[in-house]
């Protein structure tokens, strides 16, 4: 659930957005943003299910074998080092950069999820298939198997929202611009899932990978890799949020753990706020 301080800043960028503001290159530059920015966000995500449902084994990609396979390592690789070094302190500054004019920083949240979208939908809809099918769920089992794919999915979705929906969606960014307000990012997640984990988003995105009906090569290698990503980039974003929240994270880290939740909560657990 969303929390009311989460609820009343989401409230007061809806109603700010929803203003007739002056500037008009302003709010067409806003709203131009936040098309983009959805509806690429919605093409990667929707690429990634469908591809992964299928184990990687329908894609658009056609490039001949085997340099298939260096272009396949390529478009796996791209998406965590650029997805990382965003991130980074230069990385922010670039992507600041990146759209000329006074408005590119406040729009950095957006233009960060519109790369990161555009690299899913390349991943994703570039693949060329190996051709190789190792397994297809049949029957119950496929039920079951695919029942496990569309949780995981629900789980991120959650996590995602405890984490806030406005900066993980790309809103954040076309939306303080429209209210012509200094984007707020959400304060260190601590409730929802966070709660039981540090890392829900990374799990979850790590489960996706592994419960689908149909086992390729493909699936394999992209779920090996991405599940290295999913344990280790982690400790990067522990490090901003150290220095960003000091003794803050700190008690949080003593206190929940970093990928797998505790069987029994303790019981004087201290709630970092």
């Amino acid at each position: 659930m969303l929390t009311d301080s989460r609820m009343a800043r989401l409230v007061t960028l809806i109603r700010a957005a929803l203003s007739p503001p002056a500037g008009a290159g302003r709010i067409a530059l806003a709203l131009g943003f936040g098309v983009l920015c959805h509806a690429l966000f919605a093409a990667g995500v929707l690429a990634m299910v469908v591809a992964m449902f299928f184990g990687l084994s329908e894609s658009l990609g056609t490039v001949p074998w085997p340099l298939a396979a260096l272009a396949n390592a390529a478009l796996i690789v791209q998406f965590p080092l650029a997805h990382s070094a965003l991130l980074t302190g230069p990385g922010g500054r670039l992507l600041a950069r990146l759209i000329p004019g006074p408005h590119g920083q406040t729009l950095a949240t957006s233009t960060y999820a519109i790369i990161a979208s555009t690299q899913l939908l390349a991943l994703f809809a570039l693949w060329t298939p190996s051709g190789i099918v190792w397994w297809r769920a049949e029957g119950a089992v496929f039920w079951a198997v695919s029942a496990a794919y569309g949780a995981s999915w629900l789980i991120l979705l959650k996590a995602s929202f405890d984490a806030g929906a406005e900066v993980q969606s790309g809103a954040l960014g076309w939306m303080s611009l429209m209210a012509r307000i200094r984007p707020v990012f959400p304060d260190m997640p601590t409730q929802g899932l966070f709660r039981l984990i540090r890392q829900p988003i990374y799990v979850a995105f790590a489960l996706t990978l592994w419960t689908v009906p149909v086992w390729t090569p493909d699936q394999l290698v992209l779920a090996i890799s991405f599940t290295a990503y999913c344990l280790l980039a982690p400790r990067l974003k522990e490090r901003r949020f150290a220095a960003r929240y000091g003794d803050r994270f700190a008690t949080y880290r003593e206190a929940v753990p970093y990928a797998l939740p505790r069987l029994t909560s303790p019981k004087d657990q201290t709630d970092a706020q």
